[in-house]
């Protein structure tokens, strides 16, 4: 047996214990030494009782064999050390304390923060107002006297009242004078893209206010105020320094390039007309509904103005306000909240999913609940599905979610007549080809399908003999629409003067008005054929004036082998003629959208800030600006997509994919078009609009 000592000494130094240590460990705690040892767990010398040091020794030998830790007994801490536990009043002091040091700053925040809104409002007051004072203002004579002229001897506003009140105006008197005819989609492209100085600008329109027709729909149930979709002309012309006219336009002289407007003179309605003269002449005039020759519109609600959501508006909650009467008929009740929409496009789906969330978040809450489950709504649609133009899965998507609405679809219908109390329609099965003759009883029916010419368009295509329809043509041009060619210039009008855009246009899509043009200029040869290098040299040619007609032309070599017939390389006036007239057929007219308005009106106003700045140069050499081809490329309409609301989710048709959803779908909507609102203050109100509608509901009252 090896002294205490000596036996410690040869231990690992890691395992070695103190003197004191194993001295103090006895034989009793052999066992309990071995168990802890087998179950590898720390040993405590400390808790183990005196025994052998030569027991010691084998524990320690097989712990390190092992690998247990051996852990030497903790130190004592002196009591002095020992942190001393808080009280349970000390705590609840100091908590206390936290809390309203908490609510001081957030009181203090929330008092600076308002101090500083107030005091900058107070700033904004003082710096606008102004005393009323005796400044002079300079008024042109012409402007409180103005001339008469022209093939009717009106009087002709060459100058305005505010045309000399102040330098800016006054510089843009020498400028080319351009007159804009609406005040929508299109016309506002324009003046978004105008360079301030350019053009002395004006708008006519018979509308004070510029109105975001897309969410029309949405103001005329209340989801949101139809203030917060207006904008007023004169505060998007005022950077422009120009001028607007309220008015409707009715006429046009284009020899003596006169425009003439129908303005209300007096408070009691007394209207006159007058010559507003113009060195370039922009038709935005938009469409009106297309009635197809149904009977009985005069009983349909259209929405296409501020005026027409305010209408519907008030029918809706009138009608909800008499079917609630305990004196109505369950009749009389079913027909009052029958409301039908005649046509399955964007317009009418959109109406239809805000009626029906209408009634069924708001209209269940604050009127009798009977009113809610007899209420019903239906769209009459004439093709396969609603929203035709879209994809077929964005169709089927929105039928089966108005499905779960209980919106009743009704397609391959056709309405025959509006009367006063129903809507009458023709079903035909498609199996048995039988036409079934139905009737809904309803007192509510919105006409949303197709579009016409504006009575304004329609005298601007009568003025015009080259201006083909439809109906005389077979080549694919509209009827409903005046005809450009690929740089928005009026067919037959005096070249660059005057322009059409939006609904009220159609770019031509025959490529037979240019066959002999584009065949001298591209039979080189003169052998009266065009071979294939003279064809892509054609191709060139019609792709530049008419561009949508390039998608049938990227494989020309493909096109070339079809339409030579007798197969000789070349292509004979009878065959290339033949090919021409194919693929105009085979172009279709833009549609009649907001998106294909902006960007005609942005592509025209972005191509009149290039022609003033050529015009310095054009006038220093004596060259005439009238052929603005020259200085600028055709229009090319770029497609970003289509959406449309469908009842707290949203569609979206997008080039090359469709994305459909729920919530996160129709914040994404309400994104787009929040950034599409025409001014800073529109954005704002439609913001608040929707945190209102979120917390309080739509508003109810009939105003």
């Amino acid at each position: 047996m090896l002294p205490i000592r000596g036996a410690l000494r040869q231990l690992p130094r890691t395992q070695t214990l103190g003197l004191h240590t194993a001295a103090s460990i006895s034989r009793p705690s052999l066992t309990q030494a071995r168990s802890l040892v087998l179950q590898k767990q720390p040993i405590y010398p400390h808790t183990l009782s005196k025994w052998p040091v030569p027991g010691a020794l084998r524990a320690f030998s097989a712990t390190s064999r092992i690998g247990v830790d051996v852990v030497p007994p903790p130190t004592p801490t002196p009591a002095s050390d020992v942190p001393k536990t808080p009280s349970k009043r000390r705590v609840y002091i100091r908590r206390t304390l936290l809390v309203f040091k908490g609510l001081a700053f957030l009181i203090g925040s929330a008092v600076v923060g308002v101090s500083l809104v107030t005091g900058v409002i107070l700033a904004h007051d003082s710096l606008t107002y102004s005393e009323p004072g005796n400044t002079h203002v300079r008024v042109h004579p012409q402007a409180l006297n103005p001339p008469r002229g022209g093939p009717k001897n009106l009087l002709i506003a060459k100058n305005h009242v505010d045309d000399q009140e102040d330098a800016d105006k006054a510089a843009t008197m020498k400028k080319p004078k351009l007159v804009i005819v609406g005040a929508g989609w299109g016309a506002m492209g324009i003046l978004k893209t105008l360079n301030s100085g350019d053009y002395h600008v004006t708008v006519v329109a018979d509308e004070t206010f510029n109105h975001f027709t897309p969410l029309l729909p949405s103001a005329a149930v209340g989801t949101v105020s139809v203030r917060s979709l207006v904008e007023s002309v004169r505060k998007l012309l005022r950077p422009l320094h120009g001028h607007f006219i309220h008015g409707r336009a009715v006429d046009l002289a284009m020899s003596e390039r006169l425009l003439e407007v129908e303005v209300v003179v007096d408070t009691h309605g007394k209207k006159q007309r007058i010559y507003v003269p113009y060195d370039k002449l922009i038709i935005a005039v938009g469409s009106v509904s297309a009635t197809y020759g149904v009977r009985g519109l005069e009983h349909c609600f259209q929405l296409k103005t501020i005026e027409d959501a305010q209408k519907i508006r008030r029918r809706i909650v009138e009608n909800f306000e008499i079917a609630s009467l305990p004196t109505t008929s369950p009749e009389e009740r079913r027909r009052l909240l029958s409301f039908v929409v005649c046509g399955g496009g964007p317009t009418g789906v959109e109406t239809a999913a805000e009626i029906a969330d209408l009634v069924h978040e708001d209209m269940a809450k604050y009127y009798p609940k009977l009113c809610a489950n007899e209420a019903s709504v239906s769209i009459i649609q004439s093709r396969d599905h609603i929203l035709n133009t879209y994809s077929q899965s964005i169709s089927e998507y929105a039928e089966k979610r108005f499905e779960r609405e209980a919106v009743n679809v009704i397609t391959n219908a056709r309405v025959k007549q509006v009367t006063d109390h129903s809507v009458i329609y023709s079903v035909k099965d498609p199996k048995t080809d039988k036409v079934e003759e139905l009737e809904i009883p309803t007192n509510f029916t919105l006409w949303s399908t197709g579009i016409a010419m504006n009575p304004f368009t329609e005298r601007v295509t009568d003025l015009l003999p080259n201006q083909v329809h439809k109906k005389a043509s077979p080549f694919g041009i509209p009827e409903d629409a005046i005809t450009v060619d690929a740089h928005m210039r009026v067919k037959g009008a005096p070249l660059g003067t005057v322009y059409c855009i939006g609904d009220a246009s159609t770019i031509e899509t025959s490529l037979l008005p240019y066959l002999l043009d584009l065949i001298e200029s591209a039979d080189t040869n003169k052998d009266e054929k065009i071979d294939y290098d003279e064809w892509k040299a054609l191709v060139e040619q019609v792709k530049r004036r008419v561009p949508m007609a390039s998608m049938h032309l990227e494989k020309a070599r493909e096109v070339f082998k079809q339409y030579d017939i007798d197969s000789d390389d070349a292509l004979s006036f009878n065959e290339l003629t033949e090919a021409l007239v194919e693929i105009g057929k085979k172009i279709t007219s833009l549609p009649a959208t907001a998106q294909v308005a902006s960007q005609q009106g942005k592509y025209l106003g972005k191509k009149f800030c290039k022609l003033a700045q050529q015009r310095r140069v054009m006038k220093a050499n004596d060259v005439a600006d009238e052929d603005d081809a020259v200085y600028a490329e055709p229009f090319k309409y770029e497609h970003l997509g289509s959406l449309a609301y469908i009842g707290n989710a949203a569609v979206f048709d997008l080039p090359g994919y469709s994305f459909t959803g729920g919530l996160a779908a129709m914040y994404a909507w309400r994104s787009v078009y929040w950034s599409e609102q025409v001014s800073f203050r529109t954005r704002t109100l439609l913001m608040v609009d929707w945190v209102v509608r979120g917390l309080f509901g739509r508003d109810l009252s009939k105003l």
